[in-house]
């Protein structure tokens, strides 16, 4: 079944079903977010979630006649509250780690004085975002952002009629420095990756554009050695655990498995032939650390792992980059450097920027499978160039 997505869409693509989340109201009052599933399309899982979302207002609209909110309840408590078991029950790991840094250690740490919610107006907020602000570049954005999904949340609760945030000076989010080598630069690079064991990496990340997650991710099975072409289907993320009530703490880390980035992210990318040659190169590698593991390699088909099968860190790849640069005497390039680069190849061929975004699995593009075809013709003569012009001059 082809795939298909809306701007904005309320909905997302999980096992070969669109879903939306929804809110339910418990007795207690209390909200449990839940998952609905079984639409054929992004448009009637948008429907259900619009149906969903209006039955769940009237229905909490009734329980507060019937039992009345706390309209006293003072700023800093409220937050907690929120954070704690409203927001970090619907969210990722990682997603609950950045919202915990930013009400733990940048908003409420700036609360020079605590006022109750329903009289924090813009004026407040103002002089509170710009404490915030002054923490890192992009604190004041990030804080700002999670001050309106707290609020508009209250005005639903009914804590609050109206959202001050929205009136509030808004704060743009930095934009990243992305260094792009030349054509001597990325051979250099390329010859440096060749004598190291990340090179099948770094061409993932040049050559197609892949993110650090969506390679560390890949298995041989992802790969079709007749075709030519690699289907990304996952991505190898962290699994940051904090405990309800320890603030921005991390108890631990781990890596899993979770679907790429967006519904868009799902894509089949044309692949060099330097990559499937490298390919064949690592199967024997991994193929040899099996038979000389003496019983405790974890076998689960990754293309990128350590001597015993475990995946890499997340920081490893941009390790190895950092010393690869340093010993060519390069600018300093990173695994979103090396994505950002294959998109300005791209854009220089003059591939038109809905077909780049389809190649990097962005989630501006209105629909994901149907620009496939199209995609493919056109990676003909990215392939070509990619093969004549970015070979290291040594192998």
């Amino acid at each position: 079944m082809k795939k298909e997505t809306t701007q904005k869409s309320k909905s997302f693509y999980e096992n070969n079903s669109w879903y939306h989340r929804t809110k339910v109201l418990q007795d207690d009052g209390t909200v449990k977010y839940v998952k609905k599933g079984g639409f054929r399309t992004s448009k009637e899982a948008d429907k259900s979630y619009d149906r969903c979302e209006a039955e769940f207002k009237k229905a909490y609209r009734s329980y507060q006649l019937a039992n009345q909110v706390n309209t006293e309840v003072m700023l800093k408590d409220y937050l907690i509250y929120w954070f704690e078991d409203v927001f970090s029950q619907r969210v990722e790991s990682t997603t609950r780690m950045v919202g915990a840094y930013a009400i733990y250690d940048l908003i409420l740490p700036q609360l020079d004085y605590d006022i109750k919610v329903r009289y924090v107006n813009a004026d407040y907020l103002n002089a509170l975002l710009e404490r915030v602000a002054k923490a890192t570049p992009s604190a004041g954005n990030k804080g700002r952002e999670i001050l309106n999904l707290a609020f508009k949340e209250a005005v639903i609760a009914g804590y609050i009629k109206t959202n001050p945030v929205t009136a509030t000076k808004p704060y743009k989010r930095p934009k990243p420095k992305v260094t792009v080598l030349s054509k001597e630069g990325i051979k250099q690079l390329l010859k440096a990756a060749s004598e190291s064991s990340w090179y099948l990496e770094i061409l993932l990340g040049l050559f197609c554009g892949l993110r650090k997650g969506e390679i560390l991710g890949l298995k041989f099975a992802d790969f079709d050695l007749e075709k030519n072409t690699v289907f990304i289907s996952r991505q190898v993320v962290s699994d940051p655990r904090i405990s309800k009530g320890s603030g921005s703490k991390i108890d631990e880390y781990a890596l899993i498995e979770r679907e790429p980035k967006t519904p868009n992210s799902f894509r089949t990318l044309r692949v060099p032939d330097i990559i499937m040659a490298e390919l064949k190169e690592r199967k024997k590698l991994i193929e040899w650390n099996k038979d000389n593991s003496r019983g405790t390699y974890s076998d689960k088909d990754y293309i990128s792992c350590q001597k015993n099968g475990c995946p890499h860190s997340l920081s490893s790849l941009n390790h190895a980059l950092t010393k690869i640069c340093s010993k060519c005497g390069l600018p300093h390039i990173t695994v979103h450097g090396l994505r950002h680069m294959y998109a300005t190849i791209l854009i220089e061929m003059g591939v038109p920027l809905v077909k780049i975004s389809a190649l990097l699995g962005h989630s501006s593009v209105h629909t994901t499978f149907e620009y496939y075809c199209d995609v493919m013709d056109e990676n003909e003569n990215i392939l070509a160039f990619m093969n004549q012009a970015f070979t290291p001059v040594e192998t």
